[in-house]
């Protein structure tokens, strides 16, 4: 059995830590607060930009109205996971690990040359060891996180697209659904998937003003852009939510542990002062015994 300074300076320890992770539990849910508005308030316009973008991707027929929605041969894939800067955040960021192993282990990833842009410190450091493609650093994006951040990684995927670099571009983000629910997305920027392609279809008729080739040039490369942040949003509102779960479960754990501890230095206690009176009875046997 432990002694009572060593259980002692364990319940320290242990009072301290829940201490903190109680501390990071009420950050997280500030920062998340903020985050979730921010992302709720964008979801409609994104939505909707989308709905428009494939309607009029798919009635484009003029030369160069399908700048982004333009379907090659895809022998090169450039795959964008987004995580956090930090960790203590659960499974959040092995996640998305997870889902890009997944989407590299399909059959129409076969024979294909993977870059990868990651998004965050964590897929940063972690996709620098990988033996795929290392594009770009933008693990500095949620320090002081803004549509100008987002909008120079969206710009690189799209130039490089336009160019013919990459056949395609796929995002790996966490959805946000609630603070303890998180859904790993594979979502294709590009190409531009056309509603006629999608399982449900609405026949829409716009009016263009000024012109069709106006709106190509200005709306849909704003309309990935926009895209393009809300999935950072999303990774930024479920890593608060993912952390503050986290966290909450690390302090109530504290708590069981605290409780343990504290019956266990009890009984130690308790058995070191038994241990002390037997000890002043047998003496007194003992002087007793001698006069």
């Amino acid at each position: 059995m432990a002694n009572l300074k060593e259980v002692k300076e364990r319940i320290k320890s242990v009072s301290s830590t829940q201490q903190i992770t109680k501390a990071m539990k009420m950050v997280a849910a500030a920062k998340l607060r903020r985050a979730q508005d921010r992302i709720v308030q964008l979801r409609p316009y994104s939505e909707k930009l989308s709905t428009i973008l494939s309607n009029v991707s798919s009635g484009s027929t003029e030369e160069g109205m399908d700048t982004y929605a333009v379907e090659r041969e895809v022998s090169n894939v450039l795959i964008v996971p987004v995580t956090s800067d930090r960790g203590l955040c659960g499974a959040f960021n092995s996640n998305i690990f997870k889902g890009v192993r997944q989407l590299l282990e399909s059959d129409e990833m076969s024979g294909v040359n993977v870059s990868v842009l990651p998004i965050g410190k964590k897929a940063n450091d972690f996709y620098k060891k990988s033996s795929y493609t290392h594009i770009g650093d933008y693990s500095a994006m949620f320090g002081d996180l803004s549509f100008d951040k987002a909008r120079e990684a969206a710009e690189y995927a799209m130039d490089s697209f336009v160019e013919g670099k990459y056949d395609k571009v796929v995002l790996v983000y966490n959805e946000f659904k609630n603070v303890a629910t998180q859904i790993v997305r594979t979502e294709q920027l590009l190409p531009v998937v056309s509603a006629e392609s999608e399982s449900t279809t609405t026949n829409t008729d716009y009016i263009y003003e000024p012109d069709k080739e106006f709106i190509v040039q200005d709306l849909i490369p704003k309309s990935l852009k926009i895209q393009f942040y809300k999935s950072v949003l999303e990774s930024n509102a479920s890593e608060h939510g993912a952390r503050m779960t986290a966290m909450g479960q690390a302090t109530d754990n504290a708590g069981e542990l605290l409780k343990e501890l504290k019956l266990t230095y009890n009984r130690t206690r308790q058995a070191a002062i038994t241990k002390e009176i037997l000890e002043i009875v047998g003496g007194a046997e003992a002087l007793a015994a001698d006069s």
